[in-house]
């Protein structure tokens, strides 16, 4: 009876975690460039209450051990790095990643590794500088902050992330300046921190060093860019209110348990009166 208590209490700490998860996927459900996360479980070490004996060379079998499990516990939360659909907005600075990559950010030069992310809404500050909506700036593929020169007057941006300017002279040319991506290996082993922003880690990249190369490069595998296009949350509502649903009831039949586990103790207590 003291095992089931605490198993079902491990269960609802397990289940309240995954709300919280779900919770979290609901709310940014219209975050630019989020990856949803998830909950996976494992059950706790079991308790042996007889162990297994071998077949006999007299004739008698083997017996399988007996075993009480002790609960369940949370193994790992998974960020989902599925491709989120794209949203068009034909804005010439919203840039989405067609396949696998991160766009690279630095606060500036004395930082030593740039923060990924895959929210592309960007924008041209007072110095041209291109930067993310919390100021951070966008590097090329050579590593380096973009800025644009200052007889640019329009300008594109192709699939692998070349800028190609319109200068006031009226001449189109490459500037010879492309939007740098950064293939991860691993990409659940980023780490988020926050503003849409991750984090390397040495279980995401070899070492921890992050290299800035271009876009839609074969031999890298990294993704094409898409100007004037936006790529969305990938949490599915449909499939979040049916894992809510699931945890739910999950927590309620782990709280029957515990209080089921606690009239049976009552009922011992009450055998002396």
């Amino acid at each position: 009876m003291i095992r089931s208590m605490y198993s079902g209490v491990s269960g609802m700490r397990g289940f309240q975690t995954k709300l919280d998860v779900i919770g979290n996927n609901i709310a940014n459900v219209n975050t630019v460039g989020f990856k949803q996360g998830r909950v996976m479980f494992k059950d706790i070490m079991s308790q042996t209450m007889s162990g297994t004996t071998a077949p006999s060379d007299e004739g008698s079998g083997g017996i399988n051990a007996k075993q009480v499990g002790l609960g369940v516990a949370i193994s790992a939360i998974d960020n989902v790095h599925t491709q989120g659909s794209a949203m068009m907005t034909y804005r010439p600075l919203d840039l989405r990643i067609d396949g696998d990559g991160f766009f690279a950010l630095s606060l500036g030069e004395d930082q030593e590794a740039p923060f990924l992310t895959r929210a592309g809404d960007f924008h041209l500050d007072a110095e041209r500088n291109l930067v993310n909506v919390d100021g951070l700036r966008v590097l090329d593929s050579g590593g380096a902050p973009i800025q644009l020169e200052e007889d640019i007057v329009e300008f594109s941006i192709s699939q692998n992330g070349e800028i190609m300017a319109k200068r006031a002279d009226g001449t189109t040319e490459g500037t010879g300046t492309s939007i740098g991506i950064v293939k991860v290996v691993n990409p659940e082993g980023l780490e988020k921190i926050g503003g849409n922003l991750y984090r390397a880690t040495p279980n995401a990249i070899a070492d921890g060093e992050i290299t800035v190369g271009a876009a839609n490069d074969p031999e890298t595998g990294s993704g094409a860019i898409i100007a004037g296009a936006l790529e969305m949350s990938n949490v599915d509502l449909t499939a979040e209110f049916t894992e809510m649903i699931v945890a739910q009831r999950g927590f309620q039949a782990n709280s029957r348990i515990i209080t089921t586990s606690d009239e049976v103790l009552q009922e011992v207590v009450n055998l002396k009166r």
